[in-house]
């Protein structure tokens, strides 16, 4: 008798369900359907682990089975050979550079402030001039320091006239040396109050302590010039330099003399110099220390705070085993490793070479075990090698 069931996968194109009629075989595949749709819903991460082990029996079980096709195809163990590119590896110069970005400044950059407050008078100088030591590059007001220098030095006048009175008869010894004595202390305490009212009218005008370019002026005419606020900015740049701010984490790799190049991207220039200062001294605040490198003196013309990128060299074998990154591969439980050509039997064959690689830069990889020269490392078709399998160059 044939079995009779409500199919709840079937499209019903009716306006009431109808009875769907199977075969018996049609039934126990059905009821198989059921039950592994129903395994699957409910298993969690328990039926994961099982699948897990299941695909790896199932990778063992096609394994096994090619290698035995491998075996029927080519009874004279002989397979088919995979084209690959390969090349001698040979021990080259490596290096390994801290790269940071600077800005070049002038071996002398100073901001110029006045050694006394006041108000400006007179701006003498404008952005760009040439300037040289001494130079005044702005007037300050002293007008009351130059009323009371007058008033001095019309004291002065009085006070030398009586002490030269005084003096000429106390060469004839009439009068008191009191006398005497007091007319030269007035004179000579006048003469020294003038020379701190000269000093100080001379304070009030700003000068260029180097010789140099005025690179900015920050004030104007009728302005409040304090102690301590830069007025002008001068800089010489006939001794360039690079300044950067380094990481604390190489403060023991870098020093003074170390080799750096120097990148200038706005002129696109290159240059080998080396370290000329390394700061001992560690920024609490961003945990960085100063490196400087002086710039080579030539007819670029080089300006305050452009951009610089220095690579200093903190690592060099001279004779060093390196390779490009991407030829090296990973496997969780093995580690790294190459693929590499050997003879085996009269064939090529790709064996897997496990190494320890170093540290890289710029694309290549120091290897410090695993690799020496001489070895013939595959750098094209390495991508779905296994071991042993066969090679063959590609022409």
């Amino acid at each position: 008798m044939p079995y009779t069931c409500y199919c709840p996968f079937s499209v019903i194109f009716a306006n009431n369900f109808h009875q769907v009629i199977f075969s018996r075989s049609t039934m126990k595949k059905l009821a198989l359907y059921t039950l592994t749709v129903f395994l699957f819903s409910c298993g969690g991460a328990e039926d994961k682990a099982s699948k897990l082990e299941a695909l790896k029996t199932e990778r063992d079980n096609l394994s096994r089975q090619i290698s035995l096709l491998e075996k029927e195809v080519y009874p004279e163990g002989k397979t088919a050979s995979v084209p690959v590119m390969i090349d001698t590896l040979r021990t080259i110069p490596f290096s390994h550079c801290i790269e940071v970005q600077g800005k070049v400044d002038g071996n002398e950059n100073i901001g110029v402030s006045p050694r006394t407050p006041g108000v400006v008078n007179r701006i003498l100088v404008k952005e760009g001039d040439n300037v040289v030591k001494g130079q005044i590059l702005a007037e300050l007001d002293a007008e009351v320091l130059k009323q009371t220098l007058k008033e001095l030095e019309s004291q002065l006048a009085f006070a030398t006239e009586l002490y030269e009175k005084q003096k000429a008869l106390w060469d004839q010894k009439i009068g008191s040396e009191v006398q005497f004595l007091t007319s030269k202390n007035n004179k000579e305490s006048l003469e020294n109050k003038i020379a701190t009212i000269q000093d100080q009218i001379k304070m009030s005008n700003i000068t260029s302590p180097i010789d140099g370019t005025v690179e900015e002026i920050p004030i104007k005419v009728g302005e409040m010039a304090a102690v301590g606020f830069p007025a002008f900015r001068v800089v010489n740049f006939n001794r360039a330099k690079v300044i950067a701010d380094v990481g604390e984490a190489y403060s023991a790799k870098i020093k003074t003399g170390d080799q750096v190049q120097i990148y200038l991207p706005d002129l696109g220039k290159e240059f080998d110099q080396r370290v000329t200062f390394a700061s001992k001294y560690i920024d609490p605040v961003n945990r960085t220390f100063v490196v400087e490198a002086a710039l080579p003196s030539n007819h670029l013309v080089y300006r305050a705070n452009m951009i610089a990128i220095l690579r200093i060299k903190d690592y060099e074998n001279p004779q060093a085993v390196a390779i490009p990154r991407n030829y090296i591969q990973s496997s969780r439980d093995e580690g790294e490793y190459v693929f590499v050509a050997e003879g085996t039997n009269g064939f090529l064959v790709a064996k897997k070479q496990y190494i320890k690689p170093g540290i890289t830069y710029n694309g290549l990889t120091e290897i410090r075990e695993g690799l020496s020269a001489g070895d013939l490392i595959i750098t094209a078709g390495y991508q779905d090698l296994y071991d042993n399998q066969p090679i063959h160059f590609l022409p």
